[in-house]
């Protein structure tokens, strides 16, 4: 059995597999934060987490609204995993301090896009996220876990062919018998995004470069509605669960037109349906009216956004506001089995950096952090007892798009391979585009690690080329991954595509 675990994130991931093991074992466990403790997408994360508490709700609703989000590709037992095993995650959660907002006695619940019931309890109002970070930071001490915050994370050390520790930004190794990312997502792809600075897509490359298979890479999530102003600040999905509508330049109702569920429609149905409204009223954001929920309603149940709002110096209870799509949510990454294992052995990968296949091609709202903390107690459980393997369904996963990992010779800035990544691999693609992303991608040669915003840069060039490359092999529109050349979806393309990475002598 392992005794040495180095887990790479904070976030609900990591902090619930670090917890769960320091508290199960006698395992020495380090947790490595990129950034401070708490600077991490589940610190931002507003709507909350979907699970079942009410009588009139069952685990299999959720899981067919998870399935049916996902666009014909989640795999059904991975969200069998999730949602029957929320409500005792969400209960150590509360065991661990975080305090849920409650209503008449009981657990307040909240609905969003795709959901069949209301089902999503949430802290602070649209604070869930914070809420849920600092309880677990706070948990930290006196865990006996050793907590280094600040701490770049270079790569993976494999020797004999598993994972045996890491190398650090300063060339420090640290060793031990399990290594477990937990790093987060991939936001800072595009220049407009919902996620915070340090989502830099760096557990993806980084096990990339240690061997391990990738896997849905095409399917990055776009958030319909951020603030159209500088740092696109989400405004959650509850807010048009609550009732607030999309309007366009005129004042008029349009997301009827373009799906039954409205508003409520799933998320890429919605970020496409404003894309395209903004693009026929000349690049002009569309706009959320939430005005008839009035200002104390909006004021107690979103403060977050409230706050956000009217420092800008608006008072969305008395006119629309401006929205726009944003980069939200990685559906890829390193693929793995239920039990966070990747093809490396003694690597593992949890939360938002992994792929189990569960969201398939377009996550369902808020069960990103149900899956932190689903999926971090089931890290920890295979860390200790060595489960057998649950391997992926057969017929499902793709044979492996091979990328060359070499550099090209030109040096770049992470606002080129943004604008890069937005034009070409934005909420729409074509062949045309992705190719000349390609070559443009290849003929860069990403910086030396120097320093943390250099290594940054090389992790995210590394992604971007795995990223276009594919999204040029998916020659089908399917969830998040819409292709103008291929606006169909294709039947006999429901399968997960997989990626590996090769180095040409």
């Amino acid at each position: 059995m392992a005794t040495r675990v180095i887990v790479v994130g904070s976030g609900v991931a990591g902090l619930t597999t670090a917890l769960d093991l320091a508290a199960r074992s006698r395992i020495e466990v380090t947790l490595l934060a990129k950034a401070g403790l708490g600077q991490s997408n589940t610190a931002v994360a507003q709507g909350g987490v979907a699970v079942v508490t009410a009588p009139a709700d069952s685990a299999a609703s959720h899981v067919a609204d998870t399935v049916a989000a996902g666009a014909g590709l989640s795999d059904t037992a991975a969200a069998e995993v999730l949602c029957e095993a929320g409500p005792a995650a969400v209960g150590t959660l509360i065991r661990r301090g975080v305090r849920f907002d409650h209503t008449g006695g009981r657990l307040a619940l909240g609905l969003e896009a795709a959901h069949s019931h209301e089902r999503i309890v949430h802290a602070g109002g649209d604070a869930t996220g914070a809420a849920i970070s600092s309880a677990l930071v706070a948990r930290l001490e006196g865990s006996g876990i050793v907590v280094r915050e600040n701490t770049t994370v270079i790569d993976v050390v494999v020797d004999g062919g598993r994972a045996r520790g890491v190398r650090l930004l300063d060339g420090e190794v640290l060793e031990a018998d399990v290594v477990v990312l937990a790093t987060g997502g991939a936001g800072q792809l595009f220049p407009f995004t919902t996620n915070p600075a340090v989502a830099t897509a760096d557990g993806v490359a980084i096990a990339l470069r240690a061997g391990a298979v990738l896997a849905d890479l095409e399917f990055h999530q776009f958030h319909p509605t951020s603030l159209a102003t500088p740092g696109n600040h989400l405004v959650s999905e509850a807010v048009r669960g609550e009732g607030a509508v999309l309007v366009d330049a005129d004042g008029r109702r349009f997301m009827t037109e373009v799906h039954p569920d409205a508003e409520l429609a799933p998320r890429d149905v919605v970020a496409r349906g404003i894309a395209e409204q903004m693009a026929r009223q000349g690049g002009v954001p569309v706009r959320l009216d939430a005005t008839a929920l009035g200002a104390r309603f909006l004021a107690e149940r979103f403060p977050t956004i409230d706050a956000v709002v009217r420092t800008q110096g608006l008072d969305w209870s008395r006119d629309p506001i401006a929205v726009a799509p944003a980069a939200h949510y990685f559906m890829g990454g390193v693929r793995t089995d239920r039990w966070g294992r990747t093809s490396v052995p003694s690597l593992f990968a949890v939360g938002e950096v992994a792929c189990t296949g569960l969201h398939g091609a377009n996550r369902l709202a808020s069960n990103s952090l149900l899956e932190g903390a689903v999926f971090g107690e089931r890290v920890a459980g295979a860390v200790l007892e060595s489960p057998a393997p649950e391997p992926f369904a057969s017929g499902r996963w793709a044979t492996p798009i091979e990328l060359a990992v070499e550099p090209g010779g030109e040096d770049f800035g992470r606002t080129d391979l943004q604008h890069v990544m937005w034009s070409a691999v934005g909420l729409s693609r074509d062949a045309a585009g992705l190719q000349e992303a390609a070559d443009v991608l290849a003929g860069w040669a990403p910086p030396a690690a120097t320093d943390a915003k250099a290594a940054e840069d090389a992790n995210l060039w590394l992604v971007a080329r795995a990223v276009v490359a594919a999204a040029l092999a998916r020659t089908e529109s399917r969830g998040a991954h819409f292709r103008r050349d291929f606006p169909q979806t294709d039947p006999g393309l429901a399968v997960h595509s997989t990626l590996v990475g090769v180095q040409h002598a």
